[in-house]
């Protein structure tokens, strides 16, 4: 499992493991992916095995523009082609109705495909050299924390990954958001771009609503209770409440400032900016989870812009413990 600087010649490398049936982990600006060629259904399966993920979770796949777009989905609401249009590329994942060629392995059997264009650069040079969509959920396995660092993978996937390359830490440290038109644009999983900017580029149609749907099978990426969780039991909670007798082996993950008493803190954003709590929040439950406490209790988070991401993430993770 060779972990590769994301040169021009080693991106090269990777696109020719994945037209051979080899399964690549790349950078994207929200986290890292794992990826095969969506055709390629036995590198697919590979994705999931590595991943130990549940064949009823679909994948999102990742396309370089609209042509390559047009390959995996048959139609683009208007609603959709506004959003496109405003935050693509970046990390807005859009659920389409799904051209037949279209494995079903990548779409969970579902009549949909998950579809994202990003704007990583590392990533649009890996499709384009690659010359095909890119179905990739997140590096890591399933339910665990996401990787936002090349290192991440190296750790929790080893040598299920034929390549990794290393393209450094990623911009907005958070899964992508995914929208699903049924026909009304609807929030299946908060993620880098908060649902007031959305909600912002559609004012002609009803406005984005958020899903609770608690369905055992997802429409989407990201939808199972149960997810986003370090091996250590976390807890979202008042940290200045937890008793002083449970901080010393107890690690404490805080929006602003840093409380006192506990084994080890980590802050998301001294000056509770939003983007840089996003942005930090898997790479600091990373460290916090390799230092071998016995709970990480995280501090609420106001659910309004990022932080809505941000809230969700740590639900699924206390879900988990």
């Amino acid at each position: 499992m060779p972990v590769l600087a994301a040169t021009p010649e080693n991106v090269a490398l990777a696109a020719e493991c994945l037209k051979a049936g080899g399964i690549v982990a790349f950078p994207t600006e929200s986290v890292y992916g794992l990826g095969a060629i969506v055709w390629d259904a036995r590198a697919v399966a590979r994705v999931f095995e590595a991943k130990r993920r549940p064949s009823f979770d679909p994948l999102i796949v990742h396309v370089l523009g609209l042509e390559m777009l047009d390959e995996v989905a048959a139609e683009l609401p208007p609603a959709a082609a506004l959003l496109a249009e405003r935050f693509w590329p970046g990390p807005l994942t859009l659920v389409l109705p799904k051209r037949p060629a279209v494995p079903s392995l990548v779409t969970a059997g579902l009549e949909t495909v998950a579809v994202r264009m990003p704007s990583h650069p590392v990533a649009r040079a890996l499709i384009e050299a690659a010359g095909a969509p890119i179905a990739a959920p997140s590096a890591n396995p399933f339910g665990a924390l996401s990787p936002t660092r090349a290192q991440h993978v190296a750790r929790l996937l080893g040598d299920a990954v034929d390549i990794i390359l290393d393209g450094g830490p990623t911009e907005h440290g958070i899964e992508s958001t995914i929208i699903g038109f049924t026909p009304r644009p609807t929030l299946l999983r908060p993620g880098a771009i908060p649902l007031e900017d959305l909600s912002s580029v559609i004012p002609s149609s009803p406005s984005v609503i958020l899903s609770l749907s608690k369905d055992e099978r997802p429409t989407a990426p990201g939808q199972l209770p149960h997810h986003y969780a370090p091996r250590t039991p976390l807890r979202v909670a008042n940290l200045a409440e937890v008793p002083p007798a449970q901080r010393a082996r107890a690690g404490a993950l805080a929006l602003r400032e840093a409380p006192a008493g506990y084994g080890a803190v980590r802050v998301l954003s001294p000056a509770g900016d939003l983007r840089e709590a996003a942005a930090r929040l898997f790479d600091a439950l990373h460290e916090l989870d390799a230092l071998g406490l016995e709970r990480i209790y995280a501090e609420p988070i106001e659910e309004r812009g990022l932080g809505l991401a941000i809230a969700d993430r740590l639900a699924r993770a206390q879900a988990a413990g």
